[in-house]
């Protein structure tokens, strides 16, 4: 069974499995209480956007280990 994207690609974005699980997890999580909060269907899982957002390169670590992402979850809504 192949997985896309390949994690050996979201890795190199990120640098390391863990922080990636941990980026991924976060963001999930806000993609995930923002949309509920403001009423926003998702079409796709929450971890699904999140790594489309990683492998796109969306969504960045910074030097203090928070992320910056350039998507608003407004953008998910088809």
């Amino acid at each position: 069974m192949m997985l896309y994207p390949p994690v050996a690609d979201l890795v190199k974005n990120v640098g390391s499995r863990y922080l990636l699980v941990n980026l991924i997890a976060c963001r999930a999580r806000d993609i995930s209480a923002i949309a509920e909060t403001e009423g926003i269907p998702l079409d796709k899982k929450p971890v699904s956007l999140a790594i489309d957002e990683v492998y796109t390169g969306r969504l960045k670590v910074s030097e203090s280990m928070e992320y910056e992402s350039s998507v608003d979850v407004r953008e998910y809504i088809y």
